[in-house]
């Protein structure tokens, strides 16, 4: 979708649908401008409570004694409690009204807000028009049809800057299109979204951009470097293992880096801790993390974001042959640290600890990893916020803070020394569960131990990183937050 800006009058806006915000306590400028050229139109529709202005509510007519042809409101809900949280639930349901609407352009009258400025709104637009344009139809043999929208303009007042509202408009757009890239990783079919499959668009992308390398170690690589921890999920599958790393160099010589990891478990059955067949297909999605990485990524490059970004996705499938890896043996990983793999399923952290040992060598600045990693942290959290853990408070300050600035919330849980013990092993220097007790925090604190050397923050998004049910399909979190966070940082 291509997004522009203008500050022509909106009364002559020349458009297949002007689209005006709307409160249910009083009427916004716009509002008042639009009803009088209409001869109150919107007032005679709010007398018979066709239109409230309730938050969410959306409204199509035909426009009369105006230049645009229809005329599309929706509602804010009170004036008073208007934020930016509020407001993103209300274009997003503009948002899919737009993705029916049988018009090619719209402008958007929605500046002037109260309490919050244009260029948020426009950033938050933005987003909710890309995020609600996809539809997952990569291996359905009938497409849907492509939303007529494909031009969007967001309408500016006099004093209003409009470079400003043009850049939060491409912020909006690359974070949007990184959600929506990450989307259609995880609601791919795990025989097509394999680790290699993951590797060649790694390697694509670094063909296409200057800023760009990128690395993929393979299993003999990776059994050169000791990372027997990784190497014991992938033993039980035909899928060869993949380590990639993508280095973007959009900062200054030298800076330290950023770095991302993510769990890139393409599918997991568990292993021969074989987990129920009840929704084992949404086991695809257990490279999420991996996912939002590269969302993430995509969106740096599209943003040409001047920052040093590392991502490592360490990237497997947990399957039971022969070959797999059994309750009860003992690994040793990257870091020289032996680990008793107690459960199969607790697989994550395996693959997790080798790749956060690999990314010391970068001297990073700091590192988050990403996965869906504790159908623990579902039960603490829901499905609402994403589980925050730290060896820094400043680190996480910061990706709570980029959390809520995104609409992307996070909260952090403890990693107190305390849960550690639960990690104790007879056999080896650690176990890979520590019991059902804290189920989520004994896993954060597993991964602890291989992150000594430098920040760390993980993010546990086993219960945001997609959806069941009628609406299954995977989310895009947490793409808006780690976006907000790389922002922050450049």
């Amino acid at each position: 979708m291509k997004f522009t800006v203008s500050s022509a009058d909106i009364i002559a806006q020349k458009t297949a649908c002007l689209v005006i915000a709307s409160f249910e306590d009083g009427a916004s400028s716009t509002e008042t401008a639009i009803d009088q050229a209409t001869s109150g139109l919107l007032t005679a529709l709010r007398k018979r409570k066709d239109f409230t202005g309730e938050n969410g509510q959306t409204l199509l007519i035909p426009a009369t004694n105006l230049s645009a042809e229809r005329l599309l409101l929706v509602g804010l809900g009170k004036r008073k409690a208007l934020t930016l949280d509020t407001l993103r639930k209300a274009l997003a349901k503009l948002a899919d009204s737009c993705k029916t609407l049988k018009a090619k352009d719209a402008v958007f009258a929605l500046d002037g807000l109260e309490g919050i400025n244009a260029d948020a709104t426009a950033r938050a637009l933005a987003q909710a028009l890309t995020w609600s344009a996809y539809s997952y139809s990569t291996t359905k043999s009938k497409k849907p049809d492509t939303p007529a929208l494909t031009k969007a303009t967001f309408a500016i007042n006099s004093g209003t800057h409009k470079k400003a509202v043009s850049q939060a408009l491409d912020l909006g757009l690359a974070i949007g299109e990184g959600c929506n890239f990450t989307r259609e990783l995880g609601n791919l079919p795990a025989n097509i979204c394999t680790p290699t499959y993951l590797a060649d668009i790694a390697k694509s992308w670094a063909k296409s951009h200057d800023k760009l390398k990128t690395t993929v170690l393979d299993r003999k690589d990776m059994e050169k470097l000791g990372m027997g921890s990784l190497l014991s999920v992938a033993a039980g599958s035909d899928q060869p293992p993949k380590l990639i790393v993508m280095e973007y160099n959009g900062g200054k010589a030298g800076a330290k880096p950023v770095v991302l990891v993510g769990k890139g478990v393409t599918f997991d059955t568990g292993g021969i801790s074989l987990k129920p067949g009840e929704a084992m297909d949404e086991m695809k999605f257990d490279m999420c993390g991996a996912a939002s990485v590269f969302g993430a990524m995509h969106a740096t490059l599209a943003m040409g974001l001047k920052i040093n970004l590392v991502c490592i996705v360490p990237a497997t499938e947990n399957m039971p042959n022969g070959h797999a890896t059994k309750p009860g043996d003992v690994v040793t990983s990257m870091s020289g640290q032996t680990i008793e793999v107690l459960n199969t399923d607790a697989e994550g952290r395996l693959i997790l600890c080798d790749a956060l040992t690999y990314a010391e060598r970068f001297k990073p600045k700091c590192v988050v990893d990403v996965a869906t990693l504790t159908g623990a942290c579902v039960i603490a959290l829901g499905h609402h916020a994403t589980g925050l853990y730290a060896n820094q408070q400043p680190l996480a300050d910061k990706l709570l803070a980029a959390g809520v600035a995104a609409g992307d919330k996070a909260w952090q849980m403890p990693l107190w020394d305390e849960y550690q013990s639960q990690l104790d092993s007879n056999f080896a220097d650690i176990a890979n569960i520590g019991g059902r007790p804290g189920g989520s925090v004994t896993a954060a604190c597993f991964l602890s131990r291989f992150t000594g050397k430098y920040q760390w923050a993980h993010l546990d998004i086993a219960g945001t990183a997609w959806k069941s049910g009628a609406a299954k399909g995977a989310t895009g979190r947490p793409v808006p937050l780690l976006c907000q966070f790389l922002i922050d940082q450049a």
